[in-house]
């Protein structure tokens, strides 16, 4: 089995690694680093760069944890993205991190943490970045 963490090049982005990289170094799981971007999108903040890439596996490999990076595209629903590869490698954990948002952004602009949150058919930890 393994953890499938989400990963945005953002502090909330390192905060989750950090927690999935501890999951799977307590309970002997390898990791996987999803960094999902936008399918036709000529600018995605979102895309982790190869230096950051490298960092994260480094990070994992000196906690003695497996870890891989999947970079899969995504039309426009992030989280079913999230949700199908969860469910196709039989992850026993999905991390998320989650950022600081008013009810008005909730409501006008979703959130792909809540949908995760509330349609993930397994165990979701979804970590803060610290302040």
């Amino acid at each position: 089995m393994s953890i499938l963490v989400g990963y945005v090049p953002t502090p909330v982005g390192e905060a989750a690694v950090s927690a999935g990289i501890a999951e799977a170094k307590l309970r002997g799981e390898e990791l996987l680093i999803v960094n999902s971007t936008r399918e036709g999108a000529l600018v995605d903040k979102t895309v982790a760069s190869e230096n950051d890439i490298l960092r994260l596996k480094s990070a994992a490999e000196a906690a003695g944890v497996t870890a891989e990076v999947l970079r899969p595209t995504h039309r426009d629903d992030l989280a079913e993205e999230i949700l199908e590869l969860a469910r196709e490698r039989e992850v026993s954990l999905i991390v998320i991190g989650l950022r600081q948002r008013s009810q008005v952004g909730k409501f006008i602009m979703g959130s792909h943490a809540q949908r995760i949150l509330l349609q993930a058919d397994r165990p979701v930890l979804a970590v803060k970045a610290a302040d």
